[in-house]
């Protein structure tokens, strides 16, 4: 049926066997090449029709083909707009006209999602507001008509999101992300800027005031640490080797200043970051929100120039002044991120999730090595706050951090990430619910990582493992939520408490 041939003639055949039995062949004769008369969407209340039409592998005029209905219907379901289980493609054949009519039956779905949380914790509260629109329409902007509350239906992505606790730190940032470019082909093009302000905890009140009730003199104003940063990528799709595959480069720059910062290899300066990005990606997964199969390769690298190449400085001296030596930082970052998804019953419900990551900063020269885009690994994945120059990589079963330069025997000092890191995962997954309103699954998971300082000490079997359960909840409101009970298997020399049982919390990111 990938060629066209949806009509067909089938006579069967009886011929005598023997005195009891008898054969029954079935002789089929292909009727003439079905085309596409007409291809329908219905149901699209919100979202364009232009925007879901353009996902389709499907056309008027061109030959019937199975797989490139089903194709369609993957990526109606991977555009986020639409409820994956309740995509109804259907196709009406008219056997006299040779063609068939295909229909596509979608039902919209609430994909925004609001951030809305607070806390209080060390004397502070701590409180934060996110917006994520992912239908967004920029064009209708000014058409007030247009506004159910916004202007929607062009499935662009606009992000909003400000954190902060008063005196200690404060964050905001907003994105903006065009999936199609122009509207003619699907090349993306992606925006974002940043900025944070964090200050010091004063020493004194941890030594002296810390059981008392007394907060005010807790931060010191004189350790401060802002970050600045803004970034343009452009995406394109990719037919080679087949068209699952997706080609992203970017362009960024950060601006990172500290101020008496007593937490990386430098302390004081201002310090640029100028970096180019490339990734590579192949997925072909089913369904975003529950995958029972397909799979998910990234790669990655993003580079800054070789500064010290030809700057003329000569880093090597020790007495060289901190400012100079990372007035422009230079790294490459390289990273590999493989999932793989498989049904094990025949209604396709348990479902096992196989992952695997690498990372690797490496430098240009070691006397330069960069003091951000390290790795800290350990815990739930998350750093609570949105600071930048660090890449956060959960492994459950240990506390937040704990395994961050765990199999190196040497670490440079105020080194406080991690330049290598390698992470195995394994899930079964079990849905409890894959109604719109909410998708809720059940998981038992195994996992195993652990993270070095130097290329030159790692080990691929050197790792620390964990296993446990967990739970996870997609709200269309509020994006995934989750809470998974880990249990670490390996100690972590100098870090007491680290392993055994933990409780994680899961905002918005997989493991």
């Amino acid at each position: 049926m990938n060629n066209g041939y949806l009509f067909f003639r089938a006579i069967p055949v009886e011929t005598v066997v023997g005195n009891d039995s008898i054969n029954v062949e079935i002789r089929i004769f292909e009727g003439p090449q079905a085309t596409i008369n007409r291809v329908i969407i219905k149901g699209n209340d919100r979202t364009h029709e232009h925007v879901a039409r353009r996902e389709l592998y499907v056309y008027p005029g061109e030959l019937f083909s199975r797989e490139d209905v089903m194709r369609s219907y993957r990526e109606l379901a991977n555009l986020g707009h639409f409820d994956p289980e309740q995509i109804k493609p259907d196709v009406k054949p008219d056997p006299e006209a040779g063609t068939a009519d295909v229909i596509f039956s979608v039902v919209e779905k609430a994909n925004d999602r609001v951030e809305l949380s607070g806390g209080w914790g060390a004397g502070m509260i701590i409180g934060s507001l996110g917006l994520t629109f992912t239908n967004f329409s920029i064009r209708n902007i000014f058409n007030w008509e247009s506004y159910r509350p916004l202007p929607q239906g062009d499935g662009q992505t606009l992000s909003l999101k400000a954190q902060t606790n008063g005196k200690y730190y404060t964050s905001f940032s907003a994105s903006f992300r065009e999936p199609w470019l122009g509207g003619r082909k699907p090349n993306s093009l992606s925006v974002s800027a940043y900025y944070s302000r964090q200050t010091g905890y004063s020493s004194s009140y941890y030594n002296h005031s810390y059981y008392v009730n007394n907060s005010k003199d807790m931060y010191d104003d004189s350790q401060l640490m802002t970050t600045f940063g803004v970034s343009v990528g452009l995406g394109r799709r990719i037919k080679w080797p087949d068209d699952f595959f997706t080609m992203y480069t970017e362009v960024s720059y950060q601006r990172y200043h500290l101020k008496n910062w007593p937490y990386y290899i430098f302390s004081n300066g201002n310090s640029n970051n100028l970096s180019f990005a490339f990734q590579l990606k192949r997925s072909s997964i089913d369904n975003p929100l529950y995958t029972r199969k397909g799979s998910d390769f990234t790669f990655g690298l993003s580079f800054t120039l070789p500064y010290s190449w030809f700057d003329g400085i000569d880093y090597d001296k020790s007495n060289l002044e901190e400012k100079n030596r990372y007035r422009w930082i230079e790294y490459h970052k390289w990273k590999f991120i493989g999932k793989t998804f498989m049904p094990l019953d025949r209604n396709e419900k348990l479902v096992l999730y196989a992952g695997v990551q690498y990372g690797y900063l490496g430098y240009y020269n070691k006397h330069k090595r960069s003091p951000f885009e390290g790795f800290e690994m350990g815990g739930d994945g998350m750093s609570g706050y949105s600071l930048y120059g660090r890449e956060y990589i959960g492994l459950r079963g240990y506390q937040n951090g704990s395994l961050t330069n765990a199999g190196s025997n040497f670490i440079a000092p105020n080194a406080a990430d991690a330049s290598l890191y390698s992470k195995w995962t394994m899930e079964v997954r079990y849905p409890i619910s894959l109604a719109q309103s909410a998708t809720i699954y059940a998981l038992a998971f195994l996992e195993a990582g652990n993270s070095w300082y130097e290329l030159k000490e790692f080990e691929p079997f050197n790792l620390y493992r964990s296993a446990g359960v967990g739970l996870r909840v997609f709200l269309p409101m509020f994006g995934l939520l989750g809470i998974d009970w880990g249990y670490g298997f390996d100690e972590v020399p100098g870090r007491p408490g680290a392993a055994g049982s933990q409780f994680h919390f899961v905002l918005g990111q997989e493991f």
